[in-house]
C-alpha cells in the first residue's frame, strides 16, 4: 500500500472550500464543514493520513514536512480554488519529486482534460465517484488499470480511463468517523446554525431532483439516490458518540435526506431510542406526518433551500417546488417546534429588481430561525453554467465566483439586472430580514436563556458586520 496523504491545502484565509462544502467561499460568519468527501476513501485506505489544513489553521510548511514521507497525495479541488492547489501541487513536487498527485472533486470530475493541461504537477484526476479509484491507485495499480481517471502517460499525453461504475451498496463502505477520530480536531469545525460541537456524515449520496445550480448531483453524486441501510447509519452513531461524547449535534449532509420519507422515519426512530439531537437537509415539502414522527425521534433543524419566492424562478431552476407548499411545510415546522435554516440565491435566471423584493418579503413572512442568503454561482457542470455560456450572461468584468480574498461574486448579469444590482441584493436582503423587532428580539431571547449561546451569537454578529464591511469596500 503507498503511503498517501489525503489533503485539502491551505488557502484564502477563513475559506470554506473543504471536501464537504458545496459551495466554496468564505462565509458571512466563521464555517467549516467536514471533509466527507475525502475521510471516505482514506478510510478505505490503511495507513493513510487526512490533513484538513484550513479549519486546523495550518501553513504549507507541516504539509510539506509530511509529504517528504508519502508516495502519494490526493488532493481535493474546487473551481474556485483550483489555480492555488496547482500551486500548492508543485510545492509537494518540489520536495519530494517521486510523489503521485491526484486530484479529486467536482471540478477535475467535470473538466478532467482542462484540468491536466492547467496542472502541470498534476498526475491523474478522478472523474465522479472516486472512493475505490483512490483506493486501488493507492494498492499500487498502474494507472492505465484504473477505471474512473484520467492521467498524463510517460509520453505526456492525457488518456482517458472507461468511467467507474457507480456505488450501488453504500453499506460497503466503512465509517467516516474512524478518520474523523485518527485526524481531525472535531472543534475545528463550525457552521452558524448547528450546535457546537458537531458532526456530519452522509447516509447516501445521490438526489433526485433537477435543480440546475446544484453542483454535487450534476457532477459527482448523481441523480438516482443511493443510501446507507437505517442499521448501518444507526450502528455508525452510535460508534461517533462513544468516540466523541462531546458532541452536541449530528448533521446528515445527504443532498436531499428526506427523498426517501420510509426510510428517513426508520433512521429517525434508531436515533430516537439513543437519545440524538440531529438535523438534515430537506425539501421543503415534506408532509406533516413525517415532519412530527422525526421531531418526535430528535430531530431538531432542517436545512431547507427555499431558493427563490417567485414561482417562476423555481420553474427556471427546476426546483420541483411551488411556494404555496413551501409556505404549508414551514406553517408545519414552526407548529412543532422544528427550528428551520432557509438558503436563498439571488440572481438566478428569471431573476428582476421585483422579484429580488419578492423572496426578501417571502422570507420575512415565513422566517425561518435563520437563513444565508448566496449570489447564483455557475459551476463548470451544471446546467445552470452552459445556460450562462450559450445566453452570454456571464458578467465580462466579473466572470469569477470568487475574489481575491475568497467572497463570492455576482458572476452573472441580465439585460434588466446588473451584476452590481444582483452582488448588492445580498447586504439588503440580510439587513431587511435580520434587523427587524420580531427577528431582534428572538435573537436577545435566545441568548439571555443561554450564556454559551450569547458568547457565541456576539462572536458571530462581530464576524458578520465584518463580512458585510469587506463586501462593501470590495
Amino acid at each position: 500500500m503507498m503511503k498517501t496523504l489525503f489533503l485539502q491545502p491551505p488557502t484564502f484565509d477563513g475559506f470554506d472550500g473543504g471536501a464537504g462544502s458545496r459551495y466554496q467561499a468564505k462565509r458571512e460568519i466563521k464555517s467549516f464543514w467536514y471533509p466527507t468527501w475525502l475521510a471516505q476513501p482514506a478510510a478505505l485506505v490503511e495507513g493513510s493520513r487526512l490533513i484538513d489544513a484550513p479549519p486546523a489553521g495550518l501553513t504549507m510548511e507541516p504539509v510539506l514536512a509530511d509529504a517528504r514521507n508519502r508516495d502519494l497525495v490526493v488532493i481535493h479541488t474546487s473551481t474556485p480554488s483550483f489555480a492555488k492547489d496547482v500551486e500548492v501541487a508543485q510545492m509537494l513536487k518540489d520536495v519530494n519529486p517521486n510523489l503521485k498527485i491526484g486530484f479529486v472533486g467536482a471540478k477535475v470530475a467535470v473538466q478532467p482534460e482542462e484540468s491536466l493541461l492547467k496542472g502541470a504537477p498534476v498526475d491523474f484526476v478522478a472523474r465522479n465517484e472516486f472512493d475505490f479509484t483512490i483506493k486501488e491507485i493507492a494498492e499500487g495499480r498502474d494507472f492505465k488499470d484504473v477505471d474512473g481517471i484520467s492521467w498524463r502517460n510517460s509520453e505526456g499525453v492525457i488518456v482517458n480511463n472507461r468511467d467507474r461504475a457507480m456505488i450501488e451498496n453504500m453499506d460497503s463502505l466503512p465509517f467516516v468517523t474512524e478518520v474523523y477520530k485518527r485526524d481531525l480536531r472535531i472543534e475545528d469545525y463550525f457552521i452558524g446554525y448547528l450546535m457546537h460541537p458537531y458532526i456530519s456524515i452522509y447516509t447516501g449520496r445521490g438526489c433526485k431532483s433537477r435543480c440546475t445550480f446544484c453542483l454535487w448531483p450534476q457532477t459527482v453524486g448523481g441523480h438516482h439516490y443511493r443510501t446507507r441501510s437505517p442499521q448501518h447509519v444507526a450502528a455508525e452513531i452510535r460508534l461517533a458518540r462513544q468516540y466523541f461524547p462531546q458532541v452536541k449535534e449530528f448533521f446528515f449532509d445527504d443532498d436531499t435526506f428526506t427523498d426517501d420519507l420510509p426510510r428517513a422515519e426508520a433512521i429517525a426512530k434508531e436515533l430516537g431510542k439513543m437519545g440524538i439531537t440531529w438535523s438534515c437537509n430537506a425539501k421543503a415539502n415534506v408532509p406533516r406526518d413525517t415532519l412530527k414522527v422525526l421531531k418526535d425521534n430528535g430531530l431538531r433543524l432542517l436545512l431547507v433551500g427555499y431558493e427563490s419566492g417567485n414561482q417562476q424562478i423555481l420553474h427556471n431552476i427546476k426546483k420541483g417546488m411551488r411556494v404555496e407548499v413551501a409556505r404549508e411545510f414551514t406553517k408545519n415546522c414552526h407548529e412543532l417546534g422544528i427550528k428551520i435554516h432557509g438558503t436563498f440565491i439571488v440572481g438566478l435566471p428569471g431573476e428582476t429588481k421585483e422579484t429580488i423584493q419578492e423572496t426578501i418579503k417571502f422570507a420575512t413572512e415565513i422566517n425561518p430561525h435563520t437563513m444565508q442568503v448566496s449570489l447564483a454561482a455557475p459551476y463548470p457542470g451544471t446546467a445552470l453554467h452552459k445556460q450562462a455560456l450559450e445566453n452570454g450572461w456571464f458578467d465580462a468584468d466579473h466572470a469569477e465566483l470568487i475574489d481575491e480574498n475568497g467572497v463570492q461574486m455576482a458572476p452573472l448579469h441580465y439585460p434588466h439586472l446588473s451584476h452590481t444590482e444582483i452582488f448588492n441584493s445580498v447586504d439588503e436582503f440580510y439587513k431587511k430580514f435580520y434587523f427587524r423587532a420580531p427577528k431582534i428580539a428572538s435573537i436577545v431571547s435566545e441568548m439571555v436563556r443561554s450564556p454559551q449561546m450569547m458568547k457565541r451569537r456576539l462572536r458571530e454578529g462581530v464576524e458578520f458586520f465584518h463580512f458585510l464591511r469587506d463586501r462593501n469596500a470590495a
